[in-house]
């Protein structure tokens, strides 16, 4: 298949090594945030907060968080041209909804006059809210939503990328704990350019299960 979102998809692959001379130039990047910023999630509810690490500074306290475990994707830390963290609100109230509906009303997407109506999209919340107010679950898979946006949008402008679970979130919480400001994660993502010489994970074709695995068309 020749299309060009296919073609993305298909170019794109787990970046394993970073040429840390190639920088994710300021354009790109701009595109990059207002990308992550136009994801979707359920109810418009953006529970979310991205910390984009690019100075030095920033990615040696980045680097610092990998102490204890997960030091297998350290190097890519100072290799990558930037880390993003992405956060989620681990317990989304009727005031954070509330900024998106006034921020909704400001944007002209919502009259005045409705903005009590639409908190009726809040009883979803209110569904995936634990007694003790925590609704991570739900907020964790909105950021992920956001992920895979990110991680399609560098395909398109052809920026390698390396998702990574395999963080030590209690010390990246503790680390970064003025940035996230209450929120947690789960996940970041490294961004730059492959080392096309030494990357081993390049050269094996893509695989994935066929079609008919995984796709039920009624």
């Amino acid at each position: 298949m020749t299309h060009q979102i296919i073609q993305d998809l298909s170019n794109r692959y787990t970046t394993k090594k970073f040429d840390a001379s190639k920088k994710v130039s300021p354009d790109d990047l701009a595109v990059i945030m207002e990308a992550m910023r136009l994801s979707a999630s359920s109810i418009n509810s953006q529970p979310w907060k991205f910390i984009v690490i690019e100075s030095d500074a920033a990615k040696q306290r980045m680097h610092n968080t990998f102490a204890n475990k997960f030091q297998f994707n350290q190097p890519h830390v100072m290799t990558a041209s930037h880390i993003i963290i992405f956060a989620h609100n681990p317990a989304y109230t009727r005031a954070n909804y509330e900024a998106v509906i006034d921020k909704g009303i400001a944007d002209l997407r919502t009259k005045p006059e409705d903005k009590e109506a639409a908190f009726g999209a809040f009883a979803f919340v209110e569904l995936n809210t634990g007694e003790d107010g925590d609704t991570s679950a739900w907020t964790k898979a909105q950021t992920y939503l956001a992920l895979g946006n990110t991680m399609h949008t560098l395909a398109r402008l052809n920026i390698d990328s390396t998702p990574m679970e395999g963080i030590d979130t209690d010390l990246v919480g503790k680390e970064f704990a003025v940035e996230l400001d209450g929120y947690v994660t789960d996940v970041a993502l490294a961004i730059g350019y492959r080392d096309a010489e030494n990357d081993y994970n390049i050269t094996p074709p893509k695989s994935r299960l066929a079609m008919a695995d995984v796709i039920v068309k009624l």
